[in-house]
C-alpha cells in the first residue's frame, strides 16, 4: 500500500490511480461513519489547511442549530482508494476544526485518540500503545422489525439458521450450525468461508493486515476477521474500514451483517476482544517475569483496568444490547478480575506465545457497537492511571467458576448490569479520562445525556415481547 505524507502526493495518488472524485468521512461519537463526495478538481492542497464545511448540527451530539458550522480537514496520510465507488474514488479521514477558533473540536472521536496517544507519551510511561482487537458479527439473509404504539416485533433469518433444519428449502440439506455449535466447523457446514474471505481481500487490498477469519460459535451465520495489531490511531481508523468493507462486502451478495452483540436468543453473543500492550523504547513494557510472564507496570495497569472497568464500559460496552451478552453463562467475561486463561475473567493473559514482545493482555468485555476512538483511549487511560497510582489487581482468577462456592462467587466484582448502570458510573468516576484534557467534561456528560435521553428511557417506555407471555392474562 503506498504511503502518503503530503498533499501533493494525495493528489499525485489519486492522478495515478485515475480518481476524479473524493469521498470525505469522518465519524461520529457514536463511531458511525458520515461522508460527502467531491469532484476533485474542487480541491487543492489548500483543502488540507482550509478544511471544508458542513452543518454540525446535523451530526448525533454535536453542536446546535445557533453554531452549525463546522470544517472538515483531511488527513492526507489516510488516503485510499474506496473499494466500493463504481468510479474511480479517493477515500480520506477527516479532523473536525471549529472554523472560528481553528481549534480542532473537543467532541470529535478522533481527536481524542490524539490527545490520547500524546498524553501517553507526556507519561514517560511508553511511547506506543499497541491495540488488536477481535470483532465478532452475524450474518443475515434478512431482518425485519417495527416498534409502533400496538407493535413491537424483530425477525431474523439466516440459511444457517439452525431454527431452519425444518425449512422447505427444496432440499433442505441440513448442515446447519447448532446453537452454540459454530465454532471452526468446515463446510459444508461453514457456508460462509468465500464470503469471509472476500472481506479480507478487500481489507488487504487496503492495506490492512488480517491475521485470520473463521466461523464463531453462534449459529445464524456468527463470524469473526482479526486483524493483526497496530498502534492505537492506526487502529481506530482500521475498525471505521473494517465495518464499512464487511457490510458492503456482505450486501454485495445479498447479505446483511449486524454487529449488535445479543441479535439471538439463548445462543453465544458478538464481543470484541480487545489486546493491548504499551511499548517503549521499541521494548514491550508488559513482559517480565511476574505473573503469567508479566511485568508488574501490567499488573497495575490490569488494576486500574479493572477499577475503572464500569465506568469504561459506557464505551466500550455502549449500547442496552451490550448488557445482553454481558450476563453468566455463554462464555461471557462477566468477573472483574484478571486471569492467564480463564475465559469468564473481564481481563486474560493469552498463552499462546513464548515471544516477549507478544506478551499482553486481553479485555474481554468490549463489543464491536463501541466507537473504537474513545473506547480504546478509555481503556488504555485506565491502564496508565493503574500504573501511574500502582493499582494492585488483587488475586488471578484461576479457578473454574463453575466449581466455585457462592459464597467464593460474592467476593468477586461483575461487569454492570445495564447500560444505565455503566452510564451512572461513569458519571461517578471519569477523573482518570480527563487528565491530560484528552476526554473533556463536556464531551462525558454530553455522551451521558443523549445515552440516557434517547437509550436507556426510550427503553424503558416500551413493552417488551415476552411481557405479553408473563403477564397478558394474569
Amino acid at each position: 500500500m503506498e504511503e502518503i505524507k503530503s498533499p501533493k502526493e494525495f493528489f499525485e495518488f489519486a492522478r495515478k490511480t485515475g480518481a476524479e472524485m473524493v469521498d470525505l468521512k469522518f465519524a461520529d461519537l457514536l463511531g458511525t461513519w458520515q461522508h460527502c463526495t467531491f469532484p476533485i478538481e474542487s480541491w487543492d492542497e489548500g483543502t488540507f489547511e482550509d478544511g471544508v464545511g458542513f452543518d454540525g448540527s446535523s451530526i448525533r451530539l454535536w453542536q446546535g442549530i445557533h453554531m452549525s458550522d463546522m470544517l472538515a480537514v483531511p488527513d492526507a496520510s489516510t488516503a485510499k482508494i474506496d473499494p466500493f465507488f463504481k468510479e474511480p474514488t479517493v477515500s480520506v479521514i477527516a479532523n473536525i476544526v471549529d472554523p472560528i477558533t481553528r481549534e480542532q473540536y473537543s467532541r470529535d472521536p478522533r481527536f481524542v485518540a490524539h490527545k490520547g496517544v500524546e498524553y501517553l507519551k507526556s507519561t514517560g510511561i511508553a511511547e506506543t500503545c499497541y491495540v488488536g482487537p477481535e470483532p465478532e458479527f452475524f450474518i443475515f439473509d434478512e431482518i425485519r422489525y417495527d416498534q409502533t404504539q400496538n407493535m413491537g416485533f424483530y425477525q431474523i433469518d439466516s440459511v444457517e439458521g439452525a431454527w431452519n433444519t425444518n425449512r422447505i428449502e427444496e432440499p433442505n440439506l441440513g448442515y446447519k450450525p447448532s446453537y452454540k455449535g459454530g465454532y471452526f466447523p468446515v463446510s459444508p457446514t461453514d457456508t460462509y468461508g468465500d464470503l469471509r474471505t472476500e472481506m479480507v481481500n478487500v481489507m488487504r487490498s487496503l492495506g490492512i493486515v488480517v491475521e485470520a477469519h473463521h466461523h464463531e460459535v453462534g449459529t445464524g451465520g456468527q463470524a469473526e476477521i482479526d486483524m493483526k495489531y497496530a498502534d492505537l490511531l492506526t487502529m481506530a481508523d482500521q475498525f471505521q474500514w473494517y465495518k464499512y468493507i464487511i457490510k458492503n462486502v456482505a450486501l454485495k451478495h445479498g447479505k446483511t451483517v449486524t454487529f449488535m452483540p445479543k441479535p439471538i436468543f439463548e445462543d453465544n453473543g458478538s464481543g470484541m476482544h480487545t489486546h493491548m500492550s504499551l511499548w517503549k523504547g521499541g521494548k514491550n513494557i508488559f513482559a517480565g517475569d511476574g505473573y503469567a510472564g508479566l511485568t508488574q507496570e501490567c499488573l497495575w495497569g490490569i488494576g486500574g483496568l479493572l477499577k475503572h472497568a464500569a465506568s469504561v464500559l459506557a464505551f466500550a460496552a455502549p449500547t442496552s444490547n451490550s448488557y445482553r451478552r454481558l450476563v453468566p453463562g455463554f462464555e461471557a467475561p462477566v468477573n472483574l478480575a484478571y486471569s492467564q486463561r480463564n475465559r469468564s475473567a473481564a481481563v486474560r493473559i493469552p498463552m499462546y506465545h513464548a515471544n516477549p514482545n507478544a506478551k499482553r493482555f486481553e479485555f474481554r468485555c468490549p463489543d464491536p457497537t463501541g466507537n473504537g476512538y474513545i473506547m480504546f483511549t478509555a481503556i488504555m487511560m485506565a491502564v496508565l492511571d493503574g500504573i501511574q497510582n500502582k493499582i494492585d489487581p488483587g488475586q488471578p482468577l484461576d479457578k473454574d467458576i463453575y466449581a466455585m462456592t457462592t459464597e467464593e462467587l460474592a467476593k468477586i466484582p461483575h461487569v454492570p448490569g445495564s447500560l444505565a448502570d455503566s452510564l451512572d458510573a461513569l458519571e461517578a468516576d471519569h477523573a482518570f479520562l480527563t487528565k491530560g484534557g484528552v476526554f473533556t467534561d463536556d464531551l462525558i456528560s454530553k455522551y451521558i445525556e443523549y445515552k440516557r435521553e434517547n437509550e436507556v428511557t426510550e427503553l424503558a417506555l416500551r413493552p417488551h415481547p415476552f411481557e405479553f407471555f408473563l403477564y397478558y392474562d394474569v
